[in-house]
């Protein structure tokens, strides 16, 4: 699948909820399926700054593709990052660095989130565009 055939993909399972009670509760069942970190990666290394919360993301190139895992110590936020996962993780460096992302805003992501979490996505998303440079760089 495409990034954009993800993000439509999201875009249309929230849809389903009538409120945002209903869409922060799927968000944190989603983050119940996040591909966690191995616990070698949890490092002020990985650590995204500008996170509210205590998010720790790795990254490896595999295969061409960027493969993406993660944690974080607050349900909503690890809900977020498992998004950003599965939009993002296995593909191409260049298919990253691309990503419009217009998914945040259609679902409301971001007229619902607290600055601070607004911050903290936006953190998420700029280091897995970092990493993704990155491996375009050396591949």
């Amino acid at each position: 699948m495409t990034i954009e055939e993800i993000e439509n993909e999201i875009v249309e399972e929230f849809e389903m909820f009538d409120d945002w009670m209903q869409k922060y509760e799927y968000l944190i069942d989603l983050g119940k399926s996040l591909p966690i970190i191995d616990e070698q990666y949890k490092t002020d290394n990985t650590l995204i700054k500008g996170c509210q919360s205590r998010v720790w993301m790795h990254s490896e190139l595999k295969a061409g593709n960027v493969i993406y895992t993660a944690d974080s110590d607050a349900i909503i936020t690890k809900g977020m990052v498992a998004l950003m996962i599965r939009v993002l993780s296995n593909h191409t460096p260049d298919e990253i660095m691309n990503a419009k992302l217009n998914f945040v805003e259609k679902i409301g992501l971001t007229q619902h989130l607290s600055p601070t979490r607004s911050n903290g996505l936006l953190s998420m998303i700029k280091q897995m565009k970092l990493d993704a440079l990155a491996y375009k760089q050396i591949s």
